[in-house]
């Protein structure tokens, strides 16, 4: 979808089936290190926030925040700009300032790796190994792996946990998504918007 429509700038929902949107985006960029990508998201974690701006997200809206908002980030996008809306930008601050603390303290916080999340999500959506290892084109024993690291660097014992552990950091979201917010974008200004889980 993304080679045939070329457009100026991307919206992607972090909860997507299969292909999340931190996936989606890092193949995107891959293909286009230029390509001008915004988040328009329930999700809320700094960690996830961190990684997508990391790899070159550069801009990031929540679902709850008003119509403007949306306006305002795809103008800026469009004018090689930034655009965080407060809320966020306060997420990132502090996730900042924690891991500060915790370094200052010597201690270490347990973060997984972007296949690691991806291996949660699709787990946490009900795949099995075997769906795992289709999905992300590696064999069921690498996938397997994959789980046990998993597991094992968290310290869980039953996939029930891994599940709850999704849910709990925003890889995994039960709520129905919010309708994308109706708002007013120049048509001149080509958006595409990869589906959420609300339209599948």
């Amino acid at each position: 979808m993304y080679k045939q429509l070329k457009p100026d700038v991307v919206i992607l929902d972090i909860c997507m089936p299969k292909l999340n949107g931190v996936e989606a985006a890092r193949q995107i960029l891959r293909l286009d290190s230029t390509q001008r990508i915004m988040i328009l998201t329930d999700v809320q974690s700094e960690e996830i926030i961190c990684q997508c701006l990391a790899m070159g997200v550069r801009g990031w809206v929540l679902k709850s925040d008003g119509p403007d908002d949306l306006v305002a980030a795809v103008e800026a996008l469009q004018n090689n700009c930034t655009f965080f809306t407060p809320l966020v930008a306060d997420l990132v601050l502090d996730g900042c300032l924690r891991r500060w603390r915790s370094d200052k303290r010597g201690t270490v916080q347990l973060r997984l790796t972007p296949r690691e999340r991806e291996v949660v999500q699709m787990i946490g959506e009900g795949g099995t190994t075997q769906n795992v290892a289709t999905v992300l084109g590696i064999s069921v024993k690498t996938a397997e792996t994959h789980r046990n690291n998993i597991m094992q660097k968290l310290g869980f014992h039953t996939v029930a946990e891994l599940v709850l552990y999704a849910v709990r950091n925003d890889i995994v979201h039960l709520a129905l998504p919010r309708g994308l917010l109706q708002t007013r974008i120049s048509p001149a200004t080509r958006v595409m918007q990869l589906p959420s889980a609300a339209n599948d």
